[in-house]
């Protein structure tokens, strides 16, 4: 039986869950390593079940090793995972209530012999702290972010002047990591130019890049199942004082942060650090997210840097380091390293250059 299942047994046990149903893609991962699309794990003190049908039966019996494999019958998931309740005597039944629809909560209520007990961030909470291998994985997942922003520089410079557009960077971004051992991207990758730079979660276009655009890289991909996360800010054809003000004031609020970070820290104590010397500069008001976020099997986990997070920040916890400043009409800026919570502070696994780059 694995760490994961026995640390989630004694939270079930410290809130009288006779038996467990996960049926949230990520969550179903980390507690069983099955990647299908359909599946239903099954938890109790007695029996440890992955409930799938015919097109996944092959497939589990090379990544579950912890679970017995069961093929749902005629009735669906749902129903299947019920009947192993009733039949084994389990009355109080968790369930994940933040990945719970409206249809199968009445499923469930459905059966008047079991109690449901709705469950908030349960696995959640488990996965926060990643151990020694999850760890290696976004070290590398980070590693191949750096390599791709090296070569975007390369390919930016060479073809900026050609026509190049966003998208054209964009899918550029993802080929490279594709092809140097992501599986995919973590998210929808950002290249955002001019003024478009100052939308935080910009999409690429069809523009194309001029001299004075600030432009905004923001991406990451997925190595073995983890997201890593990584932004740089470039500048096209020259920086102007202006440019440099805005870029420095980003960067000296983010080393600032990097330095500060230790366990035992509050989420938004760390958040304030890089606020405050932002605020100083003048441009409080145009840095209006939290400072970062943890990641892992999702691009967004808990807990954050934020100015409302109250979470104590632990060794092995991963989180970002992204401040930003966005001044519309004019374009934004935003670094992001990647980084994992160590005894005394942080390891970074984000190594590429934080100068500001001219693109000519």
């Amino acid at each position: 039986m694995s760490v994961r299942i026995k640390k989630l047994l004694l939270k079930m046990q410290e809130l009288k869950i006779d038996a467990m149903l996960i049926g949230s893609k990520s969550n179903r991962l980390y507690m069983s390593g099955f990647t299908g699309s359909s599946g239903m794990l099954y938890l109790s003190n007695t029996q440890q079940l992955l409930i799938t049908d015919f097109r996944y039966l092959e497939q589990v019996k090379g990544q579950c090793k912890d679970f017995k494999v069961v093929s749902q019958d005629s009735a669906g998931l749902i129903q299947t995972a019920l009947k192993i309740a009733q039949e084994e005597g389990a009355r109080y039944i968790g369930f994940e209530s933040d990945h719970t629809n409206y249809t199968t909560y009445l499923e469930l209520k459905d059966q008047k012999a079991l109690e449901l007990v709705p469950t908030s961030q349960m696995i959640e909470e488990l996965r926060q702290i990643k151990d020694e291998e999850e760890i290696s994985r976004l070290r590398q997942a980070q590693h191949i972010g750096d390599l791709t922003f090296s070569h975007i520089v390369a390919f930016m410079t060479e073809y900026y002047q050609k026509g190049l557009t966003e998208n054209d960077v964009a899918l550029e971004i993802e080929r490279f990591m594709r092809t140097h051992g992501a599986s995919g991207t973590s998210f929808s990758s950002i290249v955002a130019a001019g003024s478009k730079s100052s939308l935080p979660h910009a999409e690429p276009g069809n523009a194309g890049f001029k001299s004075g655009d600030f432009v905004v890289l923001d991406f990451g991909c997925v190595y073995q199942g983890y997201c890593s996360d990584m932004t740089r800010t470039l500048v096209i054809g020259e920086a102007t004082d202006k440019h440099k003000t805005i870029y420095d004031v980003v960067l000296q609020s983010q080393l600032a942060a990097l330095k500060a970070i230790k366990p035992g820290m509050l989420g938004k104590e760390i958040d304030q650090v890089a606020r405050e010397i932002i605020t100083q500069a003048g441009y409080g008001d145009y840095f209006g997210h939290g400072l970062g976020h943890a990641t892992g099997i999702d691009i967004h986990e808990t807990p954050r840097f934020s100015p409302l997070e109250n979470t104590i920040i632990q060794k092995g916890m991963i989180m970002t380091v992204e401040p930003g400043i966005y001044l519309p009409g004019f374009g934004g800026v935003r670094i992001e390293d990647l980084v994992v919570i160590t005894d005394k502070g942080i390891e970074n696994f984000t190594h590429s250059s934080k100068e500001l780059i001219v693109i000519k």
